[in-house]
């Protein structure tokens, strides 16, 4: 299968969420048609209302663990539908393994009934609380199956499972997309990852939440590098996993008291005990992004922050 840009169909599950909406938008600016679907469990119809008469945009609002039935042709499948937050999947458990298998399972078959090409959201999660640093693709991972985060952890491990699967077995065109931290607009405030919690606490001059001592390290992604480099990647040769993030790596109460500085908060740190299986480092390796796809972050954090804080300025205002 040749790459396709304009005139593609693209069909884009769970397109109603952050990382979703903001791949729709991408596509529809490079000339794709979008089919979204999305059963709103995390997702929000705010994030695409703006796409509502666009006459390149279908939205079919259905639980993507149900046969998908579509009867256009369709060139890609950009599998996103699932809850990503800790809030969500702790919330949600039988339901975020549910779309990680049974959903991955129905995307799969659409994209092996339509000879399209498949992009499987995956997370930095599959590493778990990772004893090699940084985290290369090599890396399995050091994951507790049976801890709170498992529900998610191993609904993505298994989904890539499944692909390479589905491409061994019946040669599907599959690439996979290990996501690391990522903010930006569209975020929910409270959504229980990092970037949200923080600004949110200190535009409301609350103590922001800390665990333990702040040392565990973490690395932010803008949104629109991160929407890049997947595309890239679907539209590659590039048939291993491939981590995309930002290398740039700082502690989590380094970040603490940038958002502090960003907003001009007067807010103080209040430090809480550390959640089980909390990792304690996740900065990603992308030597492999770098060399196949010649991709790397540009969005300074302060540019993306000042973004992503005006965002949820107009937010708690409204």
């Amino acid at each position: 299968m040749r790459p396709i840009s304009r005139g593609a169909t693209s069909v884009v599950t769970g397109a109603a969420g952050f990382l979703g909406s903001h791949l729709t938008d991408a596509l529809l600016a490079r000339g794709h048609k979008v089919i979204g679907i999305d059963n709103f469990v995390t997702g929000s119809v705010d994030n695409i209302a703006h796409l509502g008469g666009n006459p390149n945009f279908k939205f079919i609002q259905q639980d993507i663990t149900e046969f998908i039935f579509l009867d256009v042709p369709v060139n890609y499948v950009w599998h996103f539908a699932s809850p990503a937050s800790p809030v969500d999947y702790l919330e949600l458990p039988i339901q975020t393994l549910k779309v990680g298998s049974l959903g991955t399972h129905k995307a799969l078959g659409l994209a092996k009934n339509k000879n399209a090409r498949l992009l499987l959201a995956s997370t930095s999660e599959i590493y778990g609380d990772p004893l090699v640093h940084p985290q290369t693709e090599d890396y399995w991972g050091n994951v507790n199956s049976i801890g709170p985060r498992g529900c998610y952890d191993e609904a993505k491990r298994f989904g890539e499972a499944m692909a390479m699967a589905y491409r061994r077995q019946h040669g599907v065109e599959t690439r996979i997309v290990r996501i690391f931290n990522t903010y930006g607009p569209r975020m929910r405030l409270h959504d229980g990852r990092v970037v949200p919690a923080f600004i949110s606490q200190a535009l409301k001059q609350k103590p922001l939440t800390v665990f333990g001592r702040g040392r565990q390290t973490r690395s932010f992604c803008y949104v629109s590098d991160l929407i890049e480099g997947i595309y890239r990647l679907m539209m590659s040769s590039c048939e291993q996993p491939v981590n995309i993030g930002n290398p740039a790596e700082m502690t989590v109460l380094e970040f603490a008291k940038e958002i502090i500085r960003a907003t001009g908060s007067r807010s103080k740190i209040a430090f809480k005990p550390l959640p089980q299986d909390d990792p304690r480092q996740r900065r990603p390796d992308i030597s492999r992004a770098r060399k196949l796809l010649h991709w790397e972050p540009k969005v300074a954090l302060a540019e993306g922050l000042a973004r992503t804080i005006e965002y949820f300025r107009r937010k708690t205002s409204a």
